[in-house]
């Protein structure tokens, strides 16, 4: 393991917290480059030598964690139960910020055709989404987006991977969310998440 790869582990263990790779690469006073590849190199170690923590990528943050197949074990030490399903209204509000963030919750409440404030207090406060900015208009309303919690809960690196959105006014169109959810978390729940190429420009749209 490399002077970087050593010091990038120590860094990220004792932050607990995902970490942008700017902050890292201005701490280790290496580059962006030498960041990546030493991300490269924890990540495959982690992987190959079958560790119990694993590194993620969270955007252009990066977060060391347990494995998901000890996520039962962990629960029982911590004496934790395991949080409850969001409801069909939550999943609703959930996929119209992650689909079209940042929005306004009126722009949510007018995509859904009811009033969503409930939904997106009860979002806000399991961290799933947070308020990203305020709109330049009258009464500066707040705009939401996703958080780094909700890229670990469907365990992907960008939101870009999110499954395809179905229509949500169909009678069906909730159930297919979450079906397509469960399949994408079930395909990625024994993977290591790749840690791609930090300085590679990305196409999000």
């Amino acid at each position: 393991m490399t002077t970087n790869c050593s010091a990038l582990e120590a860094l990220l263990f004792a932050s607990g917290e995902p970490v942008p790779m700017a902050r890292i690469s201005l701490i280790l006073q290496q580059s962006d480059e030498a960041v990546a590849a030493a991300a490269e190199e924890l990540g495959r170690i982690l992987d190959e030598e079958g560790h119990s923590i694993q590194l993620l990528r969270l955007g252009d943050k990066l977060q060391l964690c347990s494995r998901a197949e000890y996520a039962e074990t962990i629960t029982k030490v911590l004496e934790t139960r395991k949080p409850p399903a969001l409801s069909a209204a939550a999943m609703e509000t959930l996929a119209v910020v992650a689909y079209f963030q940042p929005v306004t919750g009126a722009y949510i409440s007018k995509v859904r055709g009811v009033d969503s404030s409930y939904s997106i207090s009860s979002l806000a406060e399991k961290g799933l989404i947070e308020v990203k900015d305020r709109l330049e208009a009258p009464g500066r309303p707040s705009l939401y987006g996703t958080t780094d919690l909700f890229l670990r809960t469907m365990q992907i690196s960008e939101l870009s991977e999110l499954p395809h959105l179905p229509d949500l006014a169909a009678s069906d169109g909730i159930e297919k969310l979450q079906k397509q959810i469960d399949a994408l978390q079930e395909e990625k729940k024994d993977e290591q998440l790749p840690i791609p190429e930090i300085m590679e420009e990305e196409n999000k749209e």
